[in-house]
């Protein structure tokens, strides 16, 4: 006789994240060694500017023991990784101490080292979000907290390390590495750099290098796309209206890799990885406040201001395609 009582159906547990758990020896030892990687990284771009005026004289810079033990270039090496991690740390804890203040439970920042030949010395950080975020306007608030921090940060950085930047006369540009300029950047400069020859390259300083990469941070994570904070904030602003335009964004990052920057076809990859659509939260159809509609639009600017097309001039897939042999 056939059994007709109801199967139970229980849900499928999924595996926790190893990130999710408090694991603070992690927390500590990757930030200890991105304090390296990031120091390391520094050393190349502190004897760049050391020496900027006898860069262009030269056509291969001797390299010795010496460099390495100058005071001003270890110096110049801290100060670069004190200042970059500092403006990352204060975008992840803009994240967590807006969760701890809606009691959404998150882990502390994990940093991600990025040792040489690496141009920055990380892949940044992030926090582990352990707890659902169930209404709009806590999503839209853990969202712009980071990015708002980081920037506010990055900014000034960006300022002081520009007033103590070279502008020297044009290098090589084979062997150089020339990096894309964010508006910010253009206005800034325009501003601090006012009669400079038209044949001249600037030299930043590792303090306005700093600022660049947490220029370029704050627009990576402001892509209104998936589980980045600029998914987040477009999602709370538009609601389930935002998924229609995941495919657009995820080609835009296709053209951009192939005319622009090869890393954004790497971007790509990784977004499509973690998911184009946004997971629903119970208040989807509630509009959000006029105060943070109006945060809204100054994060868009803000994006604006921080966007750079080609942060490394000369590596999208067309050049670096037509430089090729076969």
């Amino acid at each position: 006789m056939e059994d007709e009582t109801p199967k139970i159906a229980y849900p499928v547990q999924k595996r926790p994240s190893f990130f999710a758990k408090n694991r603070l020896w992690l927390n500590v030892l990757l930030f200890i060694i991105t304090v390296f990687t990031t120091f390391f990284v520094g050393f190349s771009w502190s004897i760049n500017y050391k020496y900027a005026e006898v860069l262009g004289d030269v056509n291969e810079f001797p390299i010795s023991i010496d460099l390495f033990l100058d005071p001003q270039i270890i110096f110049l090496s801290i100060l670069y990784s004190v200042v970059l991690l500092g403006i990352l740390l204060g975008h992840e804890l803009g994240h967590f101490l807006t969760c701890r203040y809606y009691n959404i439970d998150a882990t502390l920042p994990f940093f991600i080292p990025w040792p040489p030949p690496s141009l920055i010395g990380t892949m940044g950080a992030f926090i582990k979000i352990r707890s659902p975020i169930t209404r709009k306007r806590q999503l839209f608030d853990i969202g712009v907290a980071g990015p708002l921090t980081g920037f506010i940060l990055a900014v000034p950085t960006l300022l002081v390390g520009l007033s103590l930047s070279k502008v020297v006369a044009s290098l090589p540009r084979e062997g150089s590495l020339l990096l894309g300029e964010p508006l910010l950047l253009k206005i800034f400069s325009s501003l601090l750099f006012k009669g400079v020859p038209p044949n001249s390259d600037m030299i930043l300083h590792p303090i306005a290098f700093a600022g660049w990469v947490g220029i370029l941070v704050t627009a990576l994570n402001l892509f209104p796309i998936g589980q980045l904070d600029g998914g987040h904030v477009f999602y709370a602003l538009m609601g389930k209206n935002s998924r229609k335009y995941s495919r657009y964004i995820l080609a835009a990052f296709i053209l951009m890799g192939i005319f622009f920057w090869v890393g954004w076809l790497a971007w790509a990859l990784l977004i499509s990885f973690m998911g184009l659509k946004h997971p629903r939260i119970l208040d989807e159809d509630t509009p959000l406040s006029p105060r943070r509609k109006v945060i809204g639009i100054a994060v868009l600017l803000i994006f604006i201001l921080s966007f750079i097309p080609d942060p490394i001039k000369g590596f999208s897939l067309l050049d670096l395609f037509n430089s090729s042999t076969f």
